[in-house]
């Protein structure tokens, strides 16, 4: 919207525009300013050390605005991140869960932060409602944001800002029309009071339901965000208040390929293969309460609390394919319930100072997460059904669990099953020598990983791990000019070591912590309106393995290494570019096995790349059209290599209105996602060493309006 503004002065006279610059964070830093063309900011967050512009850190973010969120529709993370070039969408852990692909490394949404913080968003699903910005950090950040508690995080994190006021008062109703009757109405109503509009409320509400272009596809998602913040000269506060509920019915499943030697055909886009009686609900409830002090105008201390709890239930039957050739196969029913409880709490210290001719920016911070999960299930495995991937046979009657069905706890009343606890401390240093042009960071972060697992049906604490690791950080940035910047870093990832398995020689023994180890050098080049960055990394992740000896270690590996190129801003005054490509090698390296050997990893292709363009029309002020190419290679959907997926080419369209009507801004948007409405296989392997197969979505429709009052 700025940026239309911008190019029509006599708009920019008549409507009102909105500009966010109250701190997201109960922070002085504040939201990173946006970057011309209003897609993207001009940095983001890296962890501790704060809020950084883009050419001052020596990692590669991109932080994604909510201006692009709702002039590209996005319903969720995963719509958001489909202007990524360097992220593909996939889904994860056997049911509808979005998970991440981030350099050939896979992040589930349960491990997505929050402020900053882990576990306190919806484990599957997260409305765009809760969310001001879209952060991605590339590459392992285990010093910069602490070990994930799922384990994730290695070739990236996630990080959602919440909404705050802006300076002006804000009241926006909008209703949206999609494929398959799916009806959306929702309202974000702002404001800012007190002496200097110290104290700030924001309310986002929004109901959600209908269809889909898939046939028989119904969902729902109820979403209610409070955003409260208050500053005085000293101090700074905020809290967010989140409810989140999410319902799917019949919604089409992963597909799994079983003693297959090549990949089916993928199906009509709109076919669904999901039973009558399947559905999926999740709930949650969280809060987060934020605090930083200025203790003198070089040292400022913060503190942060949060909490969730979620509740889960869900009646799968997914599809296994027997036959490539005629997409026979079969179900077999799965119900879950659970529920999850998260605290977790971060305090801080961070300063400004000069010795002789070096500046430094060092940070000293604590962290604590909780998590404790309950869980229960009945999966009637050998129970199947016969079904088909392009003909499929539904059961409009569920069936009942027979006496062969394996169980754990009991579904109307789930016991604990699993607790994490991580605590860590961190120091950081940026020092900063010949006139600020050479930034050098410095820093470890020493972590303790406590995970207890409980039998489903005793409650006896059935297995335990307790290790500790110190991660250190290096990184440089050579600022050759106000535009040129170069960099690098050695950075690592920690995630929990395995158990060895009872047919080893060492038998329940447990692994050391695996640490990822990543290096990367690049450039980023920003000529003012117009933004590029190039970036070569190699990253290397521990795989246990039983060797020769016929003992289980650490000894193999995967190594991710490739280019990644990212481009955005205004290439004129009317034209806004946002893409790039990622060319990656994601190789499997000393498995143990000739099969698997060299071959590459699940579900990573060699080649991706984005590209999206934005043009206003000339002639018609309020008008613009925009464009979305997504190309993403092909990839294995097994660890031999023997299971090839096609890759593919998608097209999506836009257009964006602005007008004035009886002095109240309306804004009118419209999309059509996969223009040709192509089939094909969306995506591959969401769940590290599973290839679930997940179907592309069709031709679909999208209808927004929305007032300003």
């Amino acid at each position: 919207m700025l940026a239309l503004c911008a190019a029509y002065p006599a708009m920019a006279q008549t409507l009102p525009t909105v500009t966010v610059n109250a701190s997201a964070d109960a922070s002085a830093q504040g939201l990173s300013p946006v970057y011309p063309g209003g897609q993207v900011a001009r940095g983001g967050r890296a962890g501790i050390l704060g809020t950084k512009d883009n050419q001052d850190t020596p990692f590669s973010i991109t932080s994604y605005t909510n201006e692009l969120i709702q002039d590209r529709l996005a319903r969720s993370v995963g719509d958001v991140l489909q202007n990524d070039p360097t992220v593909r969408v996939a889904r994860g852990f056997g049911n509808f869960q979005e998970s991440y692909f981030i350099r050939g490394f896979i992040l589930g949404s349960d491990d997505v932060a929050y402020n900053g913080m882990y576990g306190l968003l919806p484990r599957q699903y997260i409305g765009t409602e809760l969310f001001e910005r879209v952060e991605v950090l590339r590459g392992a950040s285990a010093f910069l944001n602490g070990a994930n508690p799922g384990g994730g995080g290695i070739g990236g994190a996630i990080n959602l800002l919440p909404k705050r006021a802006p300076n002006e008062p804000l009241s926006r109703v909008s209703v949206d029309l999609g494929s398959g009757a799916n009806t959306k109405l929702s309202a974000d109503i702002a404001r800012r009071f007190g002496p200097d509009q110290a104290t700030g409320i924001r309310l986002n509400a929004s109901a959600r339901e209908g269809g889909s272009g898939v046939d028989h596809e119904k969902s729902s998602l109820s979403v209610l965000a409070l955003g409260l913040d208050w500053r005085s000269r000293d101090l700074r506060l905020s809290a967010d208040l989140g409810w989140h509920d999410n319902q799917l019915q019949r919604t089409r499943s992963n597909v799994t390929l079983v003693g297959v030697t090549s990949v089916p055909d993928a199906p009509s886009n709109t076919v669904n293969f999901a039973q009558p009686w399947s559905y999926s609900n999740e709930r949650d409830t969280f809060g987060t309460v934020r605090a930083e002090y200025d203790i003198n105008p070089n040292i400022t201390a913060w503190a942060a609390l949060g909490a969730r709890r979620g509740e889960e239930a869900n009646t799968l039957a997914n599809l296994n394919v027997t036959s490539a050739s005629t997409g026979a196969g079969n179900t077999s029913r799965f119900d879950n319930t659970g529920v999850e409880t998260v605290k977790t709490a971060e305090l801080g210290v961070r300063g400004k100072l000069r010795t002789g001719p070096v500046g430094h920016e060092w940070v000293v911070s604590a962290s604590h997460y909780d998590k404790e999960r309950s869980n229960a299930y009945a999966w009637d495995f050998f129970n199947t059904q016969s079904t088909n991937l392009y003909s499929p046979v539904y059961l409009n009657t569920q069936p009942a669990f027979t006496g062969a069905a394996f169980r754990g706890n009991s579904l109307d009343a789930p016991a604990l099953t699993a607790q994490t606890r991580l605590a860590s401390l961190a120091v950081g240093d940026t020092l900063s020598f010949a006139g600020d042009t050479v930034l050098l960071t410095l820093g470890a972060r020493n972590q303790t990983l406590d995970y207890n697992n409980y039998d489903y049906n005793t409650g006896v604490r059935s297995s335990d791990y307790k290790q500790s690791r110190t991660s250190p950080v290096l990184g440089l940035v050579y600022k050759a000019s106000q535009a040129l910047s170069v960099y690098g870093n050695y950075v690592e990832g920690l995630s929990q070591g395995e158990a060895a398995p009872a047919n080893s020689s060492n038998p329940g023994e447990k692994l050391a912590p695996y640490v990822s180890k990543q290096q990367e050098v690049g450039v980023k080049y920003d000529a003012g309106r117009f933004s590029g960055a190039l970036a070569a990394f190699s990253t290397t992740r521990p795989r246990a393995l039983v060797n020769a000896a016929n003992i289980f270690t650490s000894e193999g590996k995967d190594r991710h290494q490739g280019l990644e190129l990212t481009l955005h801003g205004e290439a004129t005054r009317s034209l806004r570019l946002l893409g790039g490509a990622t060319w990656l090698e994601a190789q499997q390296q000393s498995t143990g096995s000739a099969t698997t050997d060299g071959k590459r990893v699940i579900g990573v292709p060699s080649f991706q790349a984005n590209v999206g363009v934005e043009w206003d029309v000339t002639g018609v002020p309020g008008l613009a059209l925009d464009g979305r190419i997504v190309h993403t290679g092909a990839s294995f959907a097994d660890a031999s290599n023997t299971l090839e997926v096609p890759g593919w080419t998608r097209l999506d369209v836009g257009a964006r209105y602005l007008t004035e009507v009886r002095g109240r801004l309306v804004t009118l948007r419209a999309r059509i996602d996969n223009v040709s409405n192509q089939n094909y296989w969306a995506s591959v392997g969401g769940y590290s060493g599973a290839g679930y197969l997940v179907v592309g979505a069709p031709r679909t429709f999208s209808l927004s309006a929305s007032v300003d009052f």
